[in-house]
């Protein structure tokens, strides 16, 4: 791992993406977007430009449908046997595993998470996933139920690939994520057009060279770097796409739920999140408090599960606070290039103000801040992690989704039975992810059948297998993931049969 990022490859790398090409990948060649305009990646950890991307509108999002719509009816894609799609995949995940140093560096560099993190978790999940689904290509089957022996005919059902699948995707994640939603369309029969976040596209351009090199068909896979508001505008709006599934934020979400409608595409949505914690005086404290401070520093608080209200039993607050507080500042913070970083910087200047804004004005409402909670240094966008406790349940840092290194604690009481405990949890617009810490299996399954999240991680969690993810509430529709997550890529048609 020391020899890939040496100084000397990483400004190889700066400089080889300053002087590439801003292209799009579509219909399998890499074009100038139309209007030729182009925008520029910032590095988070000093704010300097690395990359410029090309600037899709709506005109090159129109050539990538056709071309996705023309691969999925009439090119190779649509006669190919789901044993050749596998195996296509299955050669993709191989390249990612021969790239995954690179990919890991241009991750770090464009989104600033640490290279351990995107090296381990990121990088080495994506191809994971993508041979998951690609084990699913030969076993997606409709149902024939049984019937009335004597009946003069019978019934059966067929599951069909959903058709063009618009793919946008966050910065947190940029290339896990986008590996996640390609591969169960792909897995089914579908064809992509990527629309990837504008501060994290380095990856995704990088997956698209790939996708080429080992031999997807032309049109299979279609990258279209751009802004939100007008390329991925653009997508949810076109009348030839059948899927959109997005991950982001609830609000942009809310958008295109609505923008979807008018055609009826389908979607899928990976929102936002408020997670509670719940931690009880049986929990194995130095274990959780070690593993709630590394969770909230993860990916620098910027992801939707991450575990940001702490309810702590009262007769172990002070006692798990300075737990947290002491294994919070231990949090090593720099450059997600530098091997010692534990924690990155957040993603861009407008995202580390907001993060601020939030911490003063939990201040200013009464919390106490115990560690953390400024800004490090003046170049790049650093925050301190960050502990709040007193935090009030109508607060804005205990309702809304702040997605940086911030942990709000609140407490309840020995009177608190699990329903009260729940209510507390519950509390919130959200429902992704919750995390319960007791030795008391009763208690831990009583929680995990009263909260409403759709992943409940208890004692830290623990098994490897794939499974569905996804939220309640304003957390989003459907899953990813699972046996649920490639259905959804779907759609199933009844035939009857008479004779």
């Amino acid at each position: 791992m020391n020899a890939p990022f040496a100084p000397s490859r990483v400004d190889g790398v700066r400089a080889a993406l300053l002087e590439r090409p801003s292209q799009l990948l579509i219909g399998g060649e890499w074009v100038d977007a139309q209007a030729g305009g182009t925008f520029d990646v910032h590095d988070p950890a000093t704010g300097e430009i690395i990359a410029r991307a090309a600037e899709g509108t709506g005109a090159d999002i129109d050539r990538a449908v056709a071309a996705a719509r023309k691969a999925f009816v009439s090119g190779p894609w649509a006669s190919m046997a789901p044993g050749g799609r596998a195996a296509l995949m299955l050669k993709l995940a191989d390249a990612i595993d021969a790239h995954a140093d690179e990919l890991a560096l241009l991750e770090s560099l464009d989104g600033g998470n640490p290279v351990s993190s995107t090296r381990h978790v990121d990088i080495a999940w994506a191809p994971n996933s993508l041979r998951h689904m690609a084990g699913w290509a030969d076993k997606i089957a409709g149902e024939v139920p049984l019937g009335n022996a004597g009946a003069p005919g019978f019934a059966y059902t067929l599951r069909e690939a959903i058709g063009v699948v618009g793919a946008i995707t966050p910065w947190n994640a940029p290339f896990l994520m986008a590996v996640n939603k390609i591969a169960p369309a792909l897995a089914t029969g579908c064809t992509v057009v990527l629309k990837p976040a504008e501060l994290t596209p380095l990856t995704a351009i990088r997956l698209g060279e790939l996708a080429m090199e080992v031999g997807f068909p032309a049109g299979v896979i279609n990258i279209v770097t751009g802004m939100g508001g007008v390329a991925g505008q653009a997508l949810v709006d076109h009348p030839d796409v059948n899927k959109i599934s997005f991950t982001g934020s609830t609000r942009v979400g809310r958008s295109i739920l609505a923008g979807a409608a008018g055609s009826m595409k389908r979607v899928t949505l990976e929102l936002g999140g408020k997670s509670p914690i719940i931690l009880y005086p049986d929990a194995d404290i130095a274990r959780a408090a070690a593993a709630i401070a590394q969770e909230i520093c993860f990916k620098t608080g910027q992801f939707c599960a991450a575990g940001t209200r702490l309810f702590v039993h009262a007769e172990v607050h002070d006692q798990v606070v300075e737990a947290i507080a002491a294994a919070m500042k231990q949090i090593r913070v720099g450059p997600g290039l530098s091997p010692e970083t534990q924690m990155g910087p957040i993603v861009c200047e407008k995202q580390m103000e907001r993060v601020l804004d939030y911490i003063a004005q939990g201040a200013a409402c009464g919390a106490e801040l115990v560690t953390g909670g400024k800004r490090i240094g003046d170049k790049g966008w650093f925050v301190e992690p960050t502990l709040i406790t007193g935090a009030q349940g109508h607060m804005s840092i205990a309702r809304d989704e702040i997605f940086g290194p911030v942990l709000a604690t609140m407490q309840f009481g020995a009177g608190d039975d699990l329903d009260a405990v729940a209510a507390m949890a519950n509390d919130t617009d959200y429902g992704l992810a919750a995390k319960i810490w007791t030795r008391d299996l009763g208690t831990a399954h009583g929680l995990a059948r009263r909260i409403g999240a759709g992943t409940i991680t208890i004692n830290g969690g623990g098994g490897s297998s794939p499974m569905p993810f996804g939220g309640f509430k304003q957390s989003g529709l459907g899953r990813e993931g699972g046996r649920e997550g490639v259905l959804a890529y779907t759609e199933i048609k009844t035939v009857s049969v008479g004779f």
